[in-house]
């Protein structure tokens, strides 16, 4: 064979296993969630690539549990949680909630995930810049929870655990990327003869969230990038505004009820402004002694926040003008915070043990349906799920770690905090904050003012409480990641 077909040949081959790798013709690359697309188990199974299959459950080999940690947390969990048949053997946490039939359309569900929606950076927290002026006037209109944490910092961690009400507890890597666990039952499967759709203005191939969507929620229709008319303008594809009115273009010709989940992302690096908003949305500019002192590190972090609540009001403005906005509840919720201190809008706790990362507002939403009320009592991302079906009146099973925001019931409710980064796990509760650090060392402080934790028999006995709880919720959590299958919660 002559030197020049020998190079052609060579090249061809290298270019033809680049794409056999690659997977498949488009800007990503084949990934297992992929198979999940094909909305059938057996299908899915065979699409699948072994190898890959195989490589990437190694990476989740030492993603287990200790079965005896779970038993002995198991009471002390189920008291919490208030399951009505508590069984230590079989871990039991099944809650089931029916309604009486009323013969009403059930109200369509509209829950946005808002990219880095950080507190002390809002209005809602006294905030000095007045960046979301327009979600400070919505809150004060619906039911507001101001004590909102997430389970963990970082969008995959979030995203699980308001979808699933499971903390992500997954280490390495997220729960989302680890294929043992993609099997998992969740609230929004309980609205039955729901649309369900997911709204993203980018693409869901990272942290397998296609995988999680597509294989969990029973007939979801994923929009992406691709989907809409509007041009991209970074890397996460279409501009919040824009995903906001092509995503309510859509749920207007919704035809029976619908539970639509709208995720934002601008709010994120490189802080994208798009050309096409700058004559209404007017950028603003301040010292850097001015931002530091709000908590901003440029006016790109800042304007790119006050853009995410233009987006908010340019899509609740055509929403109230919109076919489904009287029956329709909107959520509004953080998918995590930012890191940074937290200045004097906090004690020093938020800061000097940085839970203020997973601090976020909580907003639910309906005229006529909601009642205002601004609530100061602790909640979490896990507690999204059991109150929407509430809210809604839909019979579901609550078989994880969320609880029902109305439920009427007076009782203090404590958030977990798994931080991935800080490789430490706490509890917040309404008066002090118990965390557990990798080296061993524990911390207990107050979260309603800068005094030390008075040494009192109730303060002591609060600490032991919150210690036993945080443990208790570290291992039922990652019990419930491989054991809160669809599957097993039918057959029950």
């Amino acid at each position: 064979m002559r030197k020049k077909n020998r190079v052609l040949v060579t090249v061809g081959f290298v270019l033809l296993c680049g794409v056999a790798i690659f997977g498949k013709i488009g800007q990503y690359p084949l990934r297992w969630s992929d198979a999940y697309a094909l909305g059938n188990e057996f299908k899915a199974s065979v699409a699948l690539n072994p190898f890959q299959s195989f490589f990437s459950t190694m990476k989740y080999r030492f993603s287990s549990y200790n079965a005896e940690k779970v038993k002995a947390a198991y009471p002390l969990l189920a008291s919490y949680l208030e399951v009505p048949a508590p069984n230590p053997q079989t871990l039991n946490f099944d809650r089931p909630v029916s309604y009486p039939t009323t013969g009403a359309t059930p109200p369509n569900v509209v829950l946005v995930i808002c990219e880095s929606f950080a507190a002390p950076k809002s209005t809602m927290f006294g905030n000095r810049l007045n960046p979301t002026p327009f979600f400070d006037s919505l809150s004060r209109q619906g039911a507001f929870f101001s004590r909102c944490f997430t389970s963990g910092f970082g969008t995959a961690r979030g995203v699980w655990a308001t979808i699933t009400g499971i903390p992500d507890v997954n280490r390495p890597r997220t729960a989302s990327r680890n294929p043992l666990a993609v099997d998992q039952h969740t609230i929004i499967n309980d609205f039955k003869n729901y649309e369900k759709m997911y709204f993203l203005g980018g693409s869901t191939t990272w942290a397998n969230i296609r995988g999680l969507l597509s294989n969990n929620i029973e007939g979801i229709k994923i929009y992406e990038e691709d989907y809409f008319s509007s041009g991209k303008e970074d890397v996460w594809g279409i501009s919040d505004k824009n995903l906001f009115l092509e995503s309510h273009a859509i749920l207007s010709r919704a035809k029976k009820p619908f539970f639509a989940i709208i995720q934002t992302a601008n709010n994120h690096r490189p802080y994208t402004i798009p050309d096409e908003d700058l004559d209404e949305f007017k950028k603003m500019n301040f010292s850097k002694e001015e931002l530091a002192a709000n908590l901003f590190n440029s006016n790109e972090e800042l304007n790119a926040f006050r853009y995410m609540d233009f987006s908010i009001r340019k899509y609740m403005e055509v929403a109230a003008k919109g076919p489904y906005f009287n029956n329709t509840i909107f959520v509004f919720i953080g998918d995590h915070g930012l890191r940074g201190s937290a200045g004097d809008l906090f004690p020093r706790s938020f800061s000097t043990y940085d839970f203020q990362a997973e601090h976020v507002p909580l907003l639910f939403y309906a005229p006529g349906k909601i009642s205002p009320a601004w609530h100061t009592g602790v909640c979490s991302q896990l507690d999204v799920m059991p109150s929407l079906a509430h809210l809604a009146q839909q019979n579901h099973v609550n078989t994880t770690l969320g609880l029902n925001l109305f439920s009427g019931v007076e009782k203090e409710r404590y958030a977990f905090i798994a931080d991935p980064d800080r490789n430490t796990i706490a509890t917040v509760g309404n008066r002090f904050y118990w965390e557990l650090a990798p080296t061993g060392k524990t911390a207990f402080a107050s979260v309603t003012d800068d005094q030390p934790v008075p040494q009192t028999t109730e303060a002591d006995s609060i600490r032991r409480y919150m210690e036993q709880l945080t443990h208790a919720m570290q291992e039922t959590a990652r019990y419930l990641l491989l054991n809160n299958r669809k599957k097993n919660r039918q057959n029950r």
